[in-house]
């Protein structure tokens, strides 16, 4: 017989798939009826920044969390793959709050201009987060 898996683990599995999914879905508004996903910020942050870093980070650790679910050498760093998402996020907002043009006049109104997949995002890491804690 298989080995048994708990809700919870699957739990941290559609946590980590919200976010690779939200990631690629419109995340933000933009001016003329646009909307960007987390590559777009990837494309278009110039020279790095923090609207980039967190955009790779969040990306980096959806991913990883998910092969965290399959690979069984991977299963202790669950946690540690939903917090990158997690300070990858920190990191987004941040970089929308102090960076210029654009990012700052989306980060203004961030909320008034966020689509479904910031949604998604930031439901798939609190789900990340819980199903990695329960045991």
């Amino acid at each position: 017989m298989g080995k048994k898996v708990s809700l919870m683990s699957y739990l941290y599995l559609v946590g980590m798939a919200l976010v690779a999914v939200g990631f690629c879905c419109p995340m933000v508004k933009g001016i003329f009826g646009s909307s960007a996903n987390g590559f777009d910020f990837i494309r278009n942050a110039k020279e790095g920044g923090f609207v980039c870093i967190g955009s790779i980070l969040i990306f980096a650790g959806a991913v990883a969390g998910i092969l965290a679910f399959f690979v069984p050498q991977l299963k202790g760093l669950k946690l540690i793959f939903a917090l990158v998402a997690l300070a990858g996020a920190i990191v987004l907002v941040i970089g929308f709050m102090t960076s210029g043009g654009i990012y700052k006049a989306i980060g203004k109104h961030f909320l008034k201009n966020a689509l479904i997949g910031l949604y998604m995002v930031v439901a798939g890491i609190v789900l990340g987060i819980i199903g990695a804690l329960q045991k």
